[in-house]
């Protein structure tokens, strides 16, 4: 199963598979899943899932070890232990407005730029069937969306993980979706469009910048994940270091990096980061090797990672052409809250 991504709709096939009914997922807990709390456990193995519903679905029986129901989503897990989750069928209306606060960087009548927070989710899909940005959306739009990319994608051109926040466009008619869409399946390779995120990574690359071209497909045994895979897609992501932290021996233990996408493959920037050795900080998805390099970390560092409870990835510049006007326009989202704190604290 697979989370919304950072890629645009071209590449969104097989990233959110959807049920015609209430579908099970087997889920065996590894080494690394020891000692940990179930919910925790749970939405590591099912990153397409937010903590809150996965704690709904235990609080209301939908999850079993060895056939016994499981209640609390505190309880501490094993490793080896077998778990099994019940995933009700997904209701087949069409998402419901719903009057979610937006934080509106720019708005016209033909598009509008989000800047999403961490935690929603950009389109209703299996497990999250509403509180998304579709839903909010449809109130703020009104019907000038109805239509737009299909009733669970009304004027989404492009995407972010549930966890990754920044800015997003969003297509408000058909003439902006079919424009916008051209844009993002172009990459900005002959196009005006520019997308940055900034990403805080453990280590220090050995250079100050790089580019990382190597091909993603699902993992052959993990299928929640991608993986550098020969055959898969072409995925190629430019990096840049911004700032190197170190610890109290003046070792380096993480930095700040600008990735640039050349390509829009799930979790494209995620994967690639860990493939060269400098996964995401709070990526409990593929950074988990790294994370005794916490011990690194100064008590205000560690307590600002621990708290942050997501991967430490940003989408911060987005320029395009209006499909209208064509004129460039540009949009810059400072740091969230929680990866402000994080900076400050990995300065020092």
């Amino acid at each position: 199963m697979q989370s919304p991504s950072d890629e645009p709709l071209e590449e969104l096939d097989d990233a959110a598979p959807g049920a015609a009914e209430a579908a099970r997922v087997d889920i065996i807990a590894s080494p690394d899943d020891e000692g940990l709390r179930l919910d925790r456990v749970l939405a590591r193995h099912l990153p397409e899932l937010s903590r809150t519903r996965i704690q709904a679905l235990i609080a209301g029986g939908q999850l079993s070890r060895d056939g016994r129901a499981l209640t609390a989503s505190s309880s501490k897990v094993a490793s080896g232990e077998r778990f099994a989750l019940t995933l009700p069928a997904p209701e087949p209306a069409e998402p419901e407005p719903q009057d979610i606060p937006l934080a509106i960087m720019h708005e016209d009548d033909d598009l509008i730029v989000i800047d999403k927070p961490a935690g929603m989710v950009v389109h209703p899909a299996p497990g999250n069937p509403d509180g998304t940005l579709v839903n909010a959306l449809l109130f703020h739009c009104g019907a000038s969306l109805s239509g737009i990319g299909g009733v669970r994608r009304p004027g989404i051109v492009h995407r972010l993980d549930k966890d990754t926040s920044g800015l997003l466009v969003v297509a408000k008619n058909d003439a902006a979706h079919r424009a916008l869409a051209a844009q993002f399946a172009d990459h900005g390779r002959t196009g005006p469009l520019e997308r940055a995120y900034v990403a805080f990574a453990w280590g220090e690359p050995s250079a100050p910048r790089g580019t990382v071209d190597a091909p993603i497909d699902r993992h052959p045994v993990s299928r929640d994940r991608m993986a550098v895979r020969a055959g898969g897609r072409f995925a190629i992501t430019h990096w840049e270091r911004q700032a190197v932290y170190a610890d109290s021996q003046g070792r380096a233990v993480a930095c700040r990096l600008e990735c640039r996408l050349e390509t829009g493959r799930t979790h494209q920037i995620r994967v690639h980061m860990a493939h060269i050795g400098h996964p995401l900080l709070g990526d409990e998805t593929y950074g988990i090797s790294h994370r005794t390099k916490a011990s690194r970390l100064t008590t205000e560092a560690r307590v600002a990672l621990e708290t942050l409870s997501r991967q430490a990835l940003h989408a911060a510049r987005l320029g395009f052409e209006h499909p209208a006007s064509g004129e460039f326009l540009l949009f810059e989202s400072p740091l969230p809250a929680d990866l402000a704190v994080l900076e400050a604290a990995l300065a020092g």
